[in-house]
């Protein structure tokens, strides 16, 4: 493309947000431009808290300040001043707890758009009521099935799994499914008042009382008079049925603990009211193209799209304007499908024509998750819009990352500009503009080593990217370790796998590629998961996920990881802290003592104003240490608890040298390219992919006896090319002593440099699921079958 002009910029001055330092920088509209750097460099400060933050505040100022409460809010960037600035639209990493409740039709929201295609032009059973959008929800009290409340699965407590022996008494302990404890005791109690016996074998007792006693609906209250008991007074107890103390406990208890417990009491299967689906009779009877809303949200999108076409290509004038019949020939009919269609069609472009809208979100490989939310946020053909994204390219396969390659194409075609945090680098060969933030991470970035064409970084000493942008030559030939022995999986049925033969190498490093739903996650987390111990040369099983290390702000890096005990005896140790009596619960912003009480630890309270948006702010007392001011008066080597949390792990290295415990931890964290996090920083914050190198880190520390199964998902997701290559060293560490690692990876970095390579294919959902290549990284890469090998090709000939 032609150089823009001088009036095609976006000039942003002072920047400051987070580590920049005062960045001046010209960022080119109505170009591709990617921003680089290193983990923490600060590029993502620029995209989204400056550029978008600016962008986003300046159009919420024409919001009235009623709706502008409603709206959530960032806060104002700190910069000086940015011109030439259009509306932005952000597409970040979500983070979320999945839910089964969550399906590829809500995280679309083409499930809406199909509600509304039911209830205002479906085909009605004669006399039916046309029912309203939310009854064909499963999710909603107007949609769900009475019987299993929408999520298709039915709990029914039975008599097998309600009494695990049958010749113990009711007084021994025969409904297993009663709780423990005194509760129990006072249901058996108010059984034996009841006038049955609870001291006869449970399979002597009439089927008239034992079914009694299990499934009753009724709850008589009586009066128990205790016996050798040390409750002295009498007392009303109710009567609770097996069924429905467990159902109760599934439906309305708040503990996770208490509700697993009760699923051992159930034989879970699918409801037979609703067959599945999670929805009413009524809903179901409804029909378009003479499929219900379940049959229709079944089938994979290809098939989908090809029932709404016709639908939306009715062109018949007289039908189309016969507004006042339901029915599939109607205008409204067709403006819906014609929606529908346009949209799936953006799915299809992204490859994703074999997954079905009630596809559960937990059941998605991350590529998938991210295709589909690019497909939601990219399909609006917007004009003059800066697009800011980030990492988009995370969890996708070199084959599946073409496609979105084009729609980045597409949106600058459309008279857009295309921002991308991004760290693959065949993404950013293909920018027109490269920003590299650095040069390292935390307080040593911050800075714009360069911002111009992509060729130009080649000349950049001082970028780290630069290297892996424009490779000097091909890496180093490897010779890959001989395994020690093979763990044989056969027949193997799970997801997409059906009847797979699979051999897994132990004593080396195994990398699994293929496309984005191939099978590889259901491979590697699933079936090793639990048959991986079945080797005799299997000791454990490590499965480094990339789950939350915590759902709430109290837990954090520090704390996941250990090493906020030894900073918090060696704070105990001072003399300070001695002459007060303090020991190290006092320096734990948990719990009371230490802790600022204002904000309960948290070091933010939360903040309501009317006509202004609520937010979060800095706690008024404590300013944000979470801590009082006596505990912070307290020094270690000159700095306070609150000033340790503050550091990044970079910082805290040399300051907690001389505590071997958290040195340790440090050390391991800053080997898996983690130098950059604070150690106090809250761990809804991290990515799925910080939190799977914050576990590894953590293993790291541990003695290593070998024999170990380590199993890994995607570790190198949000990761730049250095600090993949660090990833990389503590992997082949892992190897080297003894261990078996199996790494799920997109990566051709990490691929290459494996021993042995499992590639999944050739496509995915049911097309894939079988093994297209296996062998040696060179072996793979002369596949004519497989769609990872050009790519693996490419590596090994760099």
């Amino acid at each position: 493309m032609p150089d823009p002009r001088p009036d095609e910029f976006i000039r942003v001055r002072g920047a400051r947000e987070h580590n920049l330092q005062d960045v001046d920088v010209d960022i080119p509209r109505d170009r591709i431009v990617a921003f680089t750097g290193v983990s923490g460099s600060g590029k993502s400060s620029l995209a989204f808290g400056t550029v978008f933050a600016e962008a986003q505040r300046r159009f919420l100022e024409s919001v009235a300040p009623y709706a502008r409460r409603l709206i959530a809010q960032g806060s104002t960037p700190h910069v000086e001043s940015i011109t030439g600035l259009p509306p932005a639209v952000a597409l970040q990493q979500r983070r979320g707890a999945p839910s089964a409740r969550s399906t590829v039709g809500t995280l679309t929201t083409l499930s809406n758009s199909m509600r509304m295609l039911f209830s205002r032009a479906g085909t009605y059973p004669p006399g039916a009521d046309r029912l309203e959008s939310d009854s064909f929800s499963p999710n909603t009290a107007a949609g769900a099935c009475p019987r299993c409340h929408g999520l298709g699965t039915a709990h029914e407590v039975t008599e097998a799994s309600a009494v695990h022996d049958d010749s113990l008494s009711i007084r021994d302990g025969a409904i297993t499914a009663w709780p423990g404890a005194w509760q129990g005791k006072n249901l058996r109690d108010v059984t034996a008042v009841l006038g049955y016996d609870i001291d006869r074998p449970w399979r002597d007792l009439p089927r008239a009382d034992r079914d009694w006693l299990l499934f009753t609906e009724e709850q008589p209250v009586v009066e128990v008079h205790p016996k050798r008991d040390r409750v002295a007074k009498p007392y009303r107890g109710r009567f609770w049925s097996a069924r429905q103390f467990v159902l109760h406990t599934l439906a309305d208890s708040q503990s996770e603990t208490q509700r697993t417990k009760a699923l051992q009491y159930v034989e879970s299967g699918p409801c037979g009211l609703c067959g599945g689906t999670g929805l009413t009779r009524a809903a179901l009877a409804v029909t378009v193209g003479g499929h219900s809303i379940a049959d229709l949200n079944a089938l994979p999108i290809t098939a989908l799209a090809d029932v709404l076409r016709p639908i939306a290509a009715i062109t018949d004038a007289s039908a189309a304007t016969s507004r006042a019949s339901s029915g599939e020939h109607t205008e409204v009919a067709v403006a819906i499908a014609g929606d529908l269609v346009t949209r799936l069609d953006v799915l299809l472009g992204l490859g994703l024509g074999y997954l079905a809208l009630d596809r559960s979100t937990p059941t998605l490989s991350p590529g998938e998750t991210q295709r589909l939310r690019i497909a939601t946020q990219l399909r609006s053909g917007l004009f003059g819009v800066v697009y800011v994204l980030d990492e988009p390219s995370a969890g996708l396969h070199p084959a599946d990352a073409e496609s979105l390659v084009q729609v980045l194409d597409d949106l600058r075609a459309g008279g857009n500009s295309v921002f991308v945090v991004e760290h693959d680098m065949s993404i950013v060969r293909r920018a027109d503009w490269i920003v590299d933030v650095g040069p390292g991470a935390g307080s040593g970035g911050g800075t714009v080593l360069y911002s111009g064409p992509v060729d130009g970084l080649q000349h950049v000493e001082g970028s780290v990217t630069r290297r892996f942008l424009h490779p000097a030559g091909p890496p180093a030939v490897r010779t890959p370790r001989e395994p020690v022995a093979t763990l044989a999986l056969r027949d193997v049925t799970l997801h997409n796998l059906h009847g797979l033969d699979v051999d897994v190498p132990l004593g080396v490093l195994t990398a699994v590629t293929g496309v984005s739903g191939s099978g590889k996650s259901s491979l590697v987390g699933g079936v090793l998961a639990t048959e991986g111990a079945s080797h005799p040369l299997v000791t454990r099983v490590v499965q480094v996920d990339q789950k939350p290390i915590g759902r709430t702000p109290r837990s954090n890096l520090a704390t996941y990881t250990g090493l906020f005990d030894a900073v918090r005896q060696a704070f105990a140790a001072t003399d300070a802290a001695r002459e007060r009596g303090w020991g190290a619960g006092r320096f734990s912003f948990n719990v009371a003592g230490g802790r600022c009480e204002v904000c309960q630890g948290e070091g933010s309270v939360s903040v309501e104003l009317l006509f202004l948006p609520g937010s979060w702010a800095p706690c008024p007392e404590c300013h944000g240490a979470r801590y009082n001011a006596e505990t912070l008066e307290v020094r270690w080597d000159g700095a306070s608890i609150a000033d340790v949390l503050g550091m990044t792990v970079d910082e805290a290295a040399p300051f907690l040298a001389g505590l071997p415990a958290a040195a340790r931890g440090l050390e391991t964290l800053r080997q898996v390219g983690l130098g950059y996090l604070r150690l106090g920083q809250p761990a809804p914050e991290l990515s799925g992919g910080e939190a799977q190198r914050i576990k590894l880190a953590t293993e790291l520390q541990r003695a290593r006896s070998g024999h170990t199964l380590y199993l890994l998902d995607e570790p190198t997701t949000g990761l730049h090319p250095a600090d993949v290559e660090l990833l990389s060293e503590q992997l082949s560490r892992l190897t080297d002593a003894g261990n078996t690692v199996v790494v799920v990876e997109h990566s051709m970095d990490v691929v290459a440099a494996a021993d042995h390579v499992i590639d999944m294919g050739p496509a995915g959902g049911d097309a894939g699921g079988q093994v297209v290549a296996a062998g040696t990284p060179a072996a793979v890469a002369a596949s004519a079958t497989s769609r990872t090998a050009p790519y693996l090709l490419a590596q090994l000939g760099r």
